[in-house]
């Protein structure tokens, strides 16, 4: 595996910032770096995040994308220090900050390319609203998952509440929001909320050689059907069969899909052979 740190145009040393663009070949790794806060999400955290989330949507060369954090916990959710105060208007001041951080969240989401989340220690909160908007989720062994909102008073953000029952069903979505309680690597594997669970000292290791299975993949089909299969429970047939049928359409002219229907005619190898089983 190519592990050699990449540093993208204009990049600088970004060692102390709260959020960390490295490139390891063609997949970027996005790291949340306020270990001393469980990784966070003060205001600058989620500006950083939001800029690091938006280069790698630009960045044509980047093929998947890893996000993880540092210090051995993934992210604690919001920086509820970062926001105290006696503002008069509470109550619109944190819908505002919530409808900023959705834009950032959605865009992570809807991202056109694979996204992995590596996952050790705590997720709290707005922490595993984060990992779970990822495609997929590789855990520590000592990954520690927590819809800890009711904890303060708080219903889940971030898209939990739409998330959550899509992955383990409604009445469980409802168990692990109503008690707030951890959920540990291994049963968050048998409910389905992560992929795949691994020693801490191997874990951004085997993200990243996950990620690297899609170098060679074509990264626009891969991004159209992750835009149909994230709409596809709200989404009528009819609707997703007219979606389905413009996407085979662009796929069509591409020249990826004339090259690669050059190879297949001549019997030689395809750019991408598919993975193994991925799982």
């Amino acid at each position: 595996m190519d592990c050699q740190k990449e540093k993208s145009q204009g990049e600088m040393d970004m060692s102390d910032s709260p959020v960390v663009f490295d490139k390891v070949g063609k997949t970027a790794v996005i790291t949340l770096n306020r270990p001393q806060r469980r990784n966070a999400l003060d205001e600058p955290t989620k500006d950083a995040l939001a800029a690091a989330i938006k280069t790698a949507r630009q960045d044509r060369s980047v093929r998947s994308v890893v996000l993880t954090g540092a210090g051995g916990h993934f992210c604690s959710g919001a920086d509820l220090k970062s926001n105290e105060g006696d503002d008069d208007e509470k109550s619109f001041s944190v819908r505002e900050l919530l409808l900023d951080a959705h834009r950032w969240h959605s865009e992570l989401m809807d991202l056109e390319k694979p996204v992995i989340a590596a996952v050790d220690g705590y997720a709290l909160g707005a922490g595993l609203s984060l990992a779970l908007a990822a495609d997929f989720v590789i855990a520590s062994e000592g990954a520690r998952l927590v819809s800890s909102f009711p904890r303060m008073g708080f219903v889940p953000d971030l898209t939990l509440l739409y998330i959550l029952p899509r992955l383990v069903g409604l009445p469980r979505a409802k168990e692990i929001v109503f008690s707030a309680r951890e959920i540990g690597a291994e049963e968050a594997l048998a409910m389905g909320l992560v992929q795949a669970v691994v020693p801490a000292e191997r874990l951004r290791e085997t993200a990243i050689e996950f990620a690297q299975r899609f170098d060679h993949a074509p990264t626009h089909v891969l991004g159209m059907a992750k835009g149909i299969l994230n709409r596809s429970f709200e989404t009528d047939r009819h609707a997703l069969t007219q979606l389905e049928a413009a996407f085979q359409g662009l796929c069509a002219g591409s020249s990826y899909h004339a090259e690669s229907l050059n190879l297949f005619l001549s019997k030689e190898a395809p750019h991408y052979p598919g993975a193994d089983r991925l799982f």
